[in-house]
């Protein structure tokens, strides 16, 4: 008998591309096999996130598209992960084409699940977890030159614009030894970059081991030449945690420091625990440990309530921090959070929108300008493979920034590393001359 056939989409974050990997490990293992369309397969899973509307959108999107599937051929449909989780009363509503929802505590028994779908029951598992961590699945990863690796999973923060306590439930951490014994088998296979993940990442603790061990143990594997994390939050940085990244050769001197605002009402609105004035002592505090250090951040334009003079705080620490590039995104309410309980979304869509415009033309105007001023320099680039011309290679700076350099050196290949003089910029993307031996 053939076995069943697995596409899986995954949409959001990078802790839903590792999911991904775990599930299809989990799947593989009872037999599954996997396909790259969804047109070749017997069992579609949307690996799904609930973090901001337009990923639902893309969702809800997709299922649509869905409908021929399941009318002209049967076709399973699964949906996986925090939208699963957040939303499964409205998913699997009257007439809905959902035949599974698994929540991310749940993926153990998504091939008992599809069974029952198979034999034609509608199957869900969307209880939270105080313990799970996949601890013992290794993910199915493709071999390649960077691996995502989660060190924690859930939050304790309660930010009330987010929904991933809700969805992920309540943080708990994976020990150290599996972190690493993790860590070693990608390097095995080839891998040169790690990137530690957790929604609160830098709050990691096994008990013994903090995050800034945790750090240093990664990047002392052997094979491994470097190591990233994401997401932290700025509550969590010690001066052991600052020192891990500014001394050890093999940690990247870049930090992505989620700012969400620049007001101190908005800030507490959000829950996020400190001030404006205390996140701009902790960025001066980095840059005077390491000022070589890389600064990206996130922004939400339009919380709830901000007035136009608290929207131009928020404008001027990104004027004032110049991050080398920022996320910005209008804020929309998701169901659950404590935003949606307590506060009104009355910040007008036009006027959100308007903020984000001009948020993201200031931030690109600081971006290029950041970029620019490494023209002349020397960068060592991690290869991750072809740009997008065959005659280019593509990596990344230390720092997390695409540098796109001409093939001159036959030897390089994905993962090695090699160091390239900059001649060009644009607000995104650097560009270097022949690779230096």
């Amino acid at each position: 008998m053939r076995a069943p056939c697995v596409y899986i989409e995954t949409f959001g974050c990078q802790m839903n591309e590792y999911d991904t990997e775990l599930v299809r490990s989990i799947l593989k293992n009872r037999g599954y096999g996997f396909t790259d369309t969804a047109d070749a397969a017997d069992v579609v899973l949307l690996n799904t996130c609930a973090i901001r509307e337009n990923a639902h959108n893309k969702v809800y999107g997709h299922l649509g598209a869905l409908k021929h599937l399941k009318e002209d051929k049967g076709v399973v449909i699964g949906v996986l992960g925090c939208m699963a989780q957040n939303l499964k009363t409205d998913l699997m509503g009257k007439d809905s084409l959902i035949d599974v929802l698994a929540g991310p505590d749940s993926y153990r028994a998504l091939p008992d699940l599809l069974e029952q779908a198979a034999a034609g029951k509608k199957a869900l598992a969307v209880d939270l977890s105080e313990y799970e961590t996949y601890v013992d699945i290794a993910p199915d990863r493709v071999a390649g030159v960077a691996a995502w690796v989660a060190v924690m999973r859930g939050c304790d923060n309660f930010c009330t614009f987010c929904v991933v306590p809700y969805t992920r439930g309540r943080e708990r951490s994976r020990t150290l030894p599996d972190v690493v014994r993790e860590i070693e088998a990608a390097a095995e296979s080839g891998c040169k970059q790690v990137t530690l993940l957790g929604q609160n990442v830098n709050s990691y603790h096994d008990g013994t081991s903090d995050f800034a061990d945790l750090l240093c143990a990664a990047a002392s594997v052997s094979g491994i030449e470097r190591v990233r994390f994401t997401s932290p939050h700025p509550k969590d940085f010690p001066e052991k945690l600052l020192d891990a990244v500014a001394e050890h050769p093999k940690i990247c001197k870049h930090i992505h420091l989620p700012a969400q605002a620049g007001n101190d009402r908005i800030l507490a609105m959000m829950n996020r625990t400190y001030t404006c004035t205390e996140y701009r002592k902790l960025v001066e505090q980095i840059l005077t440990r390491c000022p070589q250090i890389v600064l990206t951040t996130d922004i939400i334009a339009g919380f709830c309530s901000e007035a136009d003079d608290e929207y131009k705080e928020t404008y001027r620490l990104l004027e004032d921090i110049r991050f080398a590039s920022a996320y910005v995104f209008k804020y929309s309410e998701r169901k659950h959070t404590i935003a949606a309980r307590k506060f009104a979304d009355d910040v007008s869509e036009q006027v959100k929108s308007e903020r984000v415009t001009q948020l993201i033309e200031l931030q690109r105007g600081i971006s290029l300008a950041y970029n620019l001023g490494m023209i002349g320099e020397v960068m060592e680039i991690l290869v991750e493979g072809e740009g997008k011309r065959a005659d280019q290679w593509m990596g990344r700076t230390d720092g997390n920034i695409v540098t796109v350099f001409p093939k001159t050196h036959g030897t390089l290949k994905p993962g090695s590393l090699i160091s390239v003089r900059i001649v060009d910029a644009t607000v995104t993307t650097l560009y270097g001359e022949s690779a230096l031996s």
